[in-house]
């Protein structure tokens, strides 16, 4: 797979959000608290704008009357209807095996790293001190 550069990484901090497009698909990318996730900007259920969904978390009670709140910013609730999705890897909440948006994989790397390559060609220094999002798609 292709890898492409996103974003600076201090063009997204964490609690915001950004949709991109590569190759022709809308991808929302996400940083939560210094991570970064990539999903197909399209809702299984009728095609809303996931980009525009609110990051929640889990409500669960292991018995009546004792609630714990979990997972808080993971859970992606699409804003037209509200099917969730787990931001980590793109499965609804209600039915993992069967609904899910497509996650891609989004990594932070040095600019340096992004220069090198199996390229032939006359060259002179160059130094990039940023950090990059770079997405696999």
């Amino acid at each position: 797979m292709a890898r492409h550069v996103i974003a600076r990484v201090a063009d997204l901090p964490p609690g915001s959000r950004t949709l991109v497009t590569v190759k022709g698909r809308p991808i929302a990318v996400f940083n939560v608290g210094g991570e970064f996730f990539g999903l197909f900007n399209r809702c299984p259920h009728q095609g809303g704008s996931l980009c525009e969904g609110k990051l929640v978390g889990l409500l669960q009670a292991r018995e009546p009357g004792r609630y714990t709140y979990t997972r808080r910013g993971e859970i992606l609730r699409c804003p037209w209807h509200g099917w969730e999705f787990d931001i980590r890897t793109g499965k609804s909440w209600c039915d993992p095996d069967r609904v899910r948006t497509r996650s891609y994989r989004v990594d932070v790397e040095g600019g340096q790293g992004l220069v090198e390559g199996p390229y032939v060609a006359e060259t002179v220094p160059v130094t990039v001190d940023e950090e990059y999002l770079v997405i696999e798609a």
